[in-house]
């Protein structure tokens, strides 16, 4: 499979937030990334602001730089992509190159995702990220006690197993424990 690299320039992605020292979205200390844009427009979704792809501030050159500097601090595990939908493909189309930057410069940070949506880049993507959680929110099927997800229908993924075995697996929280390279 050849990479789908788009350069930055090309790409318009605004973003809803960050979150430094998470501690609620992924496991070990992590740094979050709230992206803008989902077209779910899920029932009981915990963040409808992030609907619009306007909302919030531009995914600029700047902000990447920023975030590849905090995550270079000891204390991070790794860094989670929550949104709105990191999976829209005006997202994965800006996320790719960025992900692809994180993976060459700390190749033992871990990167978390949730996401719903398959296009082009969505291959190229999957090689940067280490858990997903598949599948819309469901509020139905809202569960509170599942970790890092919000209703029973989603799936949490192993997806660097499931690439290398070519079937799905899911993870396991009892196989992840802080990272012994972080530091606090």
């Amino acid at each position: 499979m050849s990479a789908v690299f788009i350069p930055y320039r090309e790409v318009f992605m605004n973003y809803a937030g960050i979150k430094e020292y998470d501690i609620a979205n992924g496991p070990g200390i992590r740094f979050s990334l709230f992206v803008s844009g989902c077209t779910h427009h899920c029932r009981g979704c915990f963040n409808p602001d992030t609907w619009s792809f306007h909302y919030g501030k531009p995914f600029t050159k700047e902000t990447e730089d920023y975030i590849i500097r905090q995550l270079g601090q000891d204390c991070y595990q790794g860094m989670t992509l929550l949104g709105g939908e990191p999976m829209e493909p005006q997202n994965q189309r800006a996320l790719v190159p960025f992900l692809h930057r994180v993976r060459e410069i700390y190749p033992e940070k871990d990167i978390l995702g949730h996401f719903a949506k398959i296009m082009p880049e969505t291959m190229e993507l999957l090689k940067y990220i280490d858990i997903l959680v598949d599948g819309e929110f469901v509020l139905a099927k809202k569960d509170i006690t599942l970790l890092f997800k919000g209703s029973s229908n989603q799936r949490t993924i192993d997806v660097q197993k499931s690439l290398q075995a070519g079937e799905l697996h899911f993870w396991n929280p009892g196989d992840t424990s802080m990272s012994k390279m972080t530091k606090i």
